[in-house]
């Protein structure tokens, strides 16, 4: 840790093989806020003859670069706790470089183990993914190292480390100006082999989700994203590809003989582009020996998992995974911008009441009704900004802030139905709606509708309204609400019906609202 400030700001500082990583959070009610990110390629394992030694330059740019996080850490007034992976961890100079952070940048470096690293990618994996119910294998490809985990919740049930990294293999098998024609085969067959070791293990653990973390696993998702052709998403978490889609990739990178080449044609930075095809290999290998046919990304890795078990060490944020951490992070952004949140909570535990007797008619799936919990807590962080129009500046806020969690197309779902809570209803004149596929715009009508009801069943903010039963007919749909006390519903019957008009067409259905004396 630097020499610290106590504070309640955490730099987590993850000094991997290719790049330094750093993530600033602060600290908040059972978890974290995150206030800035650095990165910075780096290559403090490059041509290390296996990593035995760091090289008199390597270790310079790591102070070069461990001064300046420092700074940034500083400026926020955040105390680091840093970790060396795998380049650091096998060197065997790794002292005096150790000692160089110590005295030059004020930095107290951490070396893990291969199982301890596996085990923090896992922890800020779940938080990331949020599945946290869910058995998940995970992958992390560094450029020294590759961690493998099947863990469920907190708990690690397999945790492997393997000296299988992007740097590493690149300098083993692809260090020439070319491509050399064998090249590819011997790395896809030193990987293999390498990996083979634990599949039986993981053959009779099983699991229910398979998830890839580090730079490599995003980059191979970004190649196949753009050859959809659709705009690049603004979170690439929880984004979903196959096997195929991967040993396509390998081999669309590996016609490219040159790393100009590569460069050019796939629009990745040198420094990526001089790794990525070793990194692939590896994440091709690691899907054929273990049987995986489709993997999710998540931007959560070891930096997150750091700072969430320093959190944890302090007694403070998450403590466990059993909460669902899409929603913990929705109800954090509410509470930063929502001035009636009580409001929102109403309307978010009306909605989900209405939805739990209309899904089978809406034809929606259960995700949908996360998406909707999520939408009625946001709906109006847009005062935030301005009371005026909020619900388009709900929008905004939405799509502009951290969720974690939640793939790029939810935070979209969810910002949409916030945004059509009140006003105008969904367009295809709405650029936003337009671009959603037949399905999406469904959800988000459907979802809208809801919410815009539910709205009208808190129009007094004051909770009185407790039940919600939906009768459906096949013309008709009847919502009937009931309080606790006798208090007066008229304007709450009157406000439910000015609102019932864009899930009456959905449903194709009259919709009538009424009170239960009525």
């Amino acid at each position: 840790m630097a020499s610290g400030t106590n504070s309640n700001n955490i730099a987590a500082l993850d000094i991997g093989t290719n790049s330094f990583h750093m993530v600033v959070a602060k600290v908040v009610d059972q978890g974290f806020e995150v206030i800035a990110r650095e990165k910075e390629s780096v290559r403090i394992g490059h041509g290390a003859g296996e990593m035995k030694e760091l090289s008199p330059e390597a270790m310079d740019r790591g102070i070069v670069c461990l001064t300046r996080m420092q700074q940034v850490a500083a400026s926020l007034n955040a105390d680091i706790v840093a970790v060396a992976t795998s380049a650091v961890r096998e060197a065997k100079n790794k002292g005096e470089f150790i000692r160089r952070a110590r005295r030059e940048s004020l930095i107290d470096i951490q070396i893990i183990s291969g199982v301890e690293e596996a085990r923090l990618i896992h922890l800020g994996a779940l938080h990331g993914i949020g599945r946290p119910e869910s058995t998940m294998f995970l992958c992390d490809i560094g450029g020294g190292s590759t961690e493998v985990v099947i863990g469920n919740d907190d708990e690690e049930m397999l945790a492997r480390s393997f000296k299988l990294g992007a740097v590493r293999l690149t300098d083993r098998f692809f260090a020439t100006e070319t491509l050399h024609p064998s090249a590819v085969g011997s790395c896809r067959a030193f990987a293999r082999s390498t990996l083979m070791v634990i599949q039986p293990d993981i053959a009779e653990l099983g699991y229910e989700i398979a998830v890839a973390s580090s730079g490599t696993a995003e980059t191979v998702a970004r190649i196949i994203h753009a050859q959809s052709g659709e705009p690049e998403p603004r979170t690439f978490n929880r984004f979903e590809f196959t096997r195929i889609q991967v040993s396509e990739t390998v081999k669309a990178l590996a016609a490219c003989s040159t790393v100009e080449e590569r460069q050019k044609k796939f629009g990745i930075d040198k420094s990526r582009a001089q790794i990525i095809l070793a990194g692939a290999i590896i994440l091709e290998a690691i899907c054929d020996v273990y049987g995986v046919g489709t993997l999710m990304f998540s931007d959560y890795a070891l930096r997150e998992g750091v700072l969430i078990d320093t959190l944890r060490r302090r007694g403070l944020g998450p403590q466990s995974n059993d909460h669902d951490p899409a929603l913990h992070s929705v109800r954090q952004l509410a509470e930063r911008c929502d001035d009636r949140i009580e409001h929102s909570e109403n309307v978010a535990r009306l909605a989900v009441q209405i939805f739990d007797q209309m899904q089978t008619t809406l034809d929606l799936d259960n995700d949908s009704r996360k998406l909707l919990e999520a939408a009625s807590l946001l709906a109006n962080v847009g005062v935030v900004i301005s009371h005026s129009k909020h619900h388009l500046h709900s929008y905004y806020v939405i799509r502009n802030s951290e969720l974690v969690g939640l793939s790029d197309r939810e935070i979209e779902l969810i910002a949409q139905i916030a945004r059509y809570h009140r006003k105008g209803e969904p367009k295809l004149d709405h650029a936003p709606f337009a671009a959603l596929n037949e399905n999406d715009r469904h959800i988000v009508r459907s979802l809208a509708g809801i919410l815009r009801i539910s709205v009208g069943l808190d129009r007094t903010h004051d909770g009185r309204v407790k039940k919600v039963s939906v009768d459906i007919s096949e013309d008709d749909v009847v919502i009937e609400f009931s309080c606790n006390k006798k208090l007066e519903t008229d304007l709450i019957e009157y406000a439910a019906n000015d609102r019932k008009a864009l899930l009456s067409d959905v449903t194709n259905k009259r919709l009538k609202i009424v009170s239960s004396k009525s």
